[in-house]
């Protein structure tokens, strides 16, 4: 499985300042890991004890994620309870083979980790010897089998892209990896992004009237009633020569190029589609899409999705964010309402991530308020998180709207957002962004599964609700 190695240039990466995946210096030389040199802000290896040996300076960091491509066989084979410890395996032999690689984490098929080397070459000669070490069988439990894996990775020089940026190329390669079988390694270093922006705004009118778009989906899951409620949809560029190209770098190139309103147009279609499709499954669901800041004062916009969201009599649903409403604020609130009286259902998008204004916010249509994944990501190791979610869970229950948490990873969090309240839940523990025909056999395996009794204890869930894959 991923036999080849794809190299992939990605053109403006972030230069935000670095926040530091490896924070905690004392736990890195515990355990042989990288450490920051904050003299040169590259990492360096932690020495050997009396050892004189010169100090390797680590100027490139990497993520990688490793996935069990054939998680759904060996789970028919071993059983659950073994299949859903196959990741610890992978994250042992990774160690073995891989000193100083960092497990940063692990979903029900996926496992993350932290690499550091001195260049571009380093991180991916690594990417190599991982690939090699989960080649050979694997002994669970007195059996070998052979576990497929799927190897994505992002890397860049150290200081010069955000940790979340590196997270999300990394996630990107992964899709990538899965739709090309081949391990995908993305530098984010390469410089000429001027060139890339105006060669992407060149080909974005063909790209939308080429097919070259596609949707992903991403289910939500109601907390209290322990179902699928709604989805959101995610567009991709898959680029003919580019490769996946992820929205955060083509949708403000089309806001630049005056193409937003076709390319979101473009998107209610194919979501209106595929929603009677799902109807036609027996699910009718609301189906959330984002909506730019630039459209919210575009009347003929307004206009054109008004009149296709009521000609197709389905359930759609718009995200939008504060710093869009900001902008231009009595324009925006006047169209939000003509949306909700066409019965589009109005949320709110990364409640935290800006300026968050009251004022503005008890004014809008909406029906259902995101908290920004930030917030999530640490709520089980933060002790400021759980205080800004739980009152943001209390605020927009007062203004009678539902809340979503995005960014849900563990079961952890999970727990800790049912005891404060949280009505949904999105996130990798549920499952990635996947294709129509892939949503609609996880709405299936679903209604195979959860066709119990819903109301039972929230930490009592048949397996198949924490599916990643």
């Amino acid at each position: 499985m991923a036999r080849a190695l794809q190299i992939q240039h990605v053109f403006g990466a972030s230069t935000a300042p670095h926040g530091g995946l490896l924070s905690e210096r004392g736990e890195a030389r515990a355990v042989g890991l990288p450490i920051r040199d904050t003299t040169n802000g590259g990492y360096r290896r932690p020495l050997a004890a009396g050892s004189d040996a010169p100090v390797a300076i680590l100027a490139w960091q990497g993520i990688v994620l490793a996935e069990v491509a054939n998680f759904a066989g060996l789970r028919r084979h071993l059983g659950r309870p073994r299949a859903d410890r196959l990741v610890l395996d992978l994250i042992d032999r990774a160690s073995d083979w891989v000193p100083g690689i960092r497990s940063l984490g692990a979903g029900r098929t996926v496992a993350e980790f932290e690499l550091g080397g001195i260049d571009l070459a380093a991180i991916e000669a690594t990417v190599e010897v991982l690939r090699t070490a989960f080649d050979s069988p694997f002994d669970l439990d007195g059996e070998l089998h052979r576990v497929e894996i799927l190897l994505a990775a992002a890397a860049a020089p150290v200081g010069s892209t955000e940790d979340v940026r590196l997270v999300e190329e990394a996630e990107g390669a992964l899709e990538q990896a899965r739709i090309e079988l081949c391990t995908v390694v993305r530098d984010l270093s390469d410089g000429t992004p001027a060139f890339d922006r105006l060669s992407l705004i060149r080909e974005l009118p063909a790209a939308i009237a080429n097919g070259e778009m596609f949707l992903q989906y991403q289910p939500k899951v109601h907390v209290r009633r322990q179902a699928i409620s709604s989805a959101e949809a995610l567009i991709r560029w898959q680029h003919p020569r580019r490769g996946l190209i992820l929205p955060g770098d083509f949708i403000t190139i089309a806001e630049e190029a005056r193409q937003i309103s076709a390319l979101t147009l473009w998107t209610l279609d194919q979501v209106i589609a595929d929603q009677k499709t799902l109807r036609g499954d027996g699910r009718d669901l609301t189906i959330f899409i984002n909506i730019s800041g630039q459209l919210l004062g575009d009347a003929e916009f307004v206009a054109e999705a008004c009149h296709k969201v009521g000609a197709g009599g389905v359930r759609i649903g718009f995200e939008i964010t504060e710093t869009a409403v900001i902008r231009d604020p009595q324009s925006a609130i006047a169209n939000l309402c003509r949306f909700d009286d066409v019965g589009i259902t109005i949320a709110i998008d990364d409640y935290g991530a800006g300026l968050s204004s009251l004022a503005y916010l008890k004014q809008l249509p909406a029906r259902e308020l995101k908290i920004d994944k930030m917030f999530i990501l640490q709520l089980t190791s933060s002790n400021r998180d759980p205080l800004i979610v739980r009152s943001t869970i209390d605020l927009a229950h007062a203004l009678e709207m539902e809340v979503t948490a995005e960014g849900v990873e563990t079961q952890a969090a999970l727990a800790l957002l049912s005891v404060m309240g949280c009505d949904m839940v999105q996130g990798y523990l549920i499952s990635r962004p996947v294709s129509i025909e892939a949503f609609r056999q996880f709405l299936r395996d679903d209604n195979l599964q959860l066709g119990g009794d819903l109301r039972q204890s929230m930490f009592k869930r048949p397996a198949s609700f924490w599916r990643t894959g």
